[in-house]
């Protein structure tokens, strides 16, 4: 009696190759054996002898494989801190056009760090926010390969810089950084991102580098004004944005600080520049650049009353990018 032959269950799913199931009959074992090898190969799955012929000469060229991007993660002998910057910029070490980016850049600068900065955005970093800054590689560390967050820069600072840095305030900061942290940020805020006279700019370094398709182009440009005008509207307690009082705000935070810097070189007469200096310096440095294609110069006209604050980023830009070169 015939019997239906029966597929192996460990073959199922391991990958390997079997043939359909087939009637067997017993007494036809001698004859099967028999059979010339040429008819078992046989089937529906058999590759003609002329296509496996011309399948052996593939593949005809292998190429090597490509090279790493240059800002792709490598063996790393220096630290690398990755902030908003164009790649050109990059590659001359110059500083990143985002405030919160500029501050530690140049605090690391300060600090005596040795590091290089890359190109890279939010949604590349560990915390959601740049800049975040990678160790050098040590194979025999695994914590050498853990990024380290922007809230924990100040301490590598001191930890690996070589240059002298004034002792920590404390929370006698706390009064002037407020004044950073409302004043005149809620005043750059606005002028980058809600003014519409600079447009140009803000499409220049957020949006212009992320896609070239004007529908995410509209949608990136209303997430950024969105995210602004929510911070602004938070930070001054109001139903609306007045640019007349941002302004009015962001003057008298400058008055504050030039008479807090007085005559001295760096902030609260330190021998030497601090991260509060840095703090400073990265919203001054941006408002005065000349690169920048500022449309409303609002910021400028009024950090410019102030010469002492001007003067300062000036010392801390030789200081930090002009003393090698």
């Amino acid at each position: 009696m015939a019997r239906l032959g029966v597929v192996d269950e460990k073959q199922v799913g391991t990958g390997n190759c079997y043939s359909i199931p087939s009637f067997t009959m017993s007494h036809t074992t001698e004859a099967t054996r028999a059979r010339p090898r040429s008819q078992e190969s046989s089937g529906w799955f058999t590759i003609p002898a002329p296509l496996a012929q011309l399948f052996k000469k593939f593949p005809l060229l292998t190429y090597p494989p490509n090279e790493l991007p240059c800002r792709s993660p490598g063996l790393r002998d220096t630290p690398t801190l990755y902030v908003f910057i164009s790649d050109e910029d990059a590659l001359k070490d110059l500083p990143s056009f985002n405030p919160s980016c500029l501050k530690w850049q140049t605090f690391l600068k300060l600090a005596g760090v040795d590091f290089r900065v890359r190109p890279s955005n939010n949604h590349a970093s560990p915390t959601g926010a740049l800049p975040f800054l990678l160790p050098p590689y040590t194979p025999s560390d695994s914590k050498s390969q853990r990024p380290v967050p922007s809230n924990k820069l100040e301490q590598y600072a001191l930890n690996n810089g070589k240059a002298e840095l004034p002792k920590s305030l404390g929370t006698k900061l706390d009064a002037y950084e407020s004044l950073l942290d409302h004043g005149i940020r809620n005043a750059w805020l606005y002028t980058l991102y809600l003014s519409p006279a600079n447009l140009g700019l803000l499409t220049q370094l957020y949006i212009a580098p992320t896609t070239s398709s004007p529908p995410v182009r509209a949608t990136i440009l209303y997430q950024l004004r969105h995210a602004a005008e929510s911070e602004i509207l938070k930070s001054t307690s109001r139903d609306a944005i007045i640019p007349t009082y941002l302004y009015h705000e962001a003057r008298e935070a400058f008055r504050a600080l030039n008479t807090v810097l007085a005559d001295e070189e760096w902030f609260f007469g330190s021998r030497t520049p601090g991260l509060f200096d840095a703090t400073v310096f990265s919203y001054t440095h941006l408002i005065l650049h000349d690169e920048l294609p500022w449309g409303n110069r609002r910021m400028n006209d009024i950090l410019s009353e102030f010469p002492r604050l001007v003067n300062h980023r000036n010392r801390i830009f030789q200081r930090c990018w002009l003393a090698s070169t």
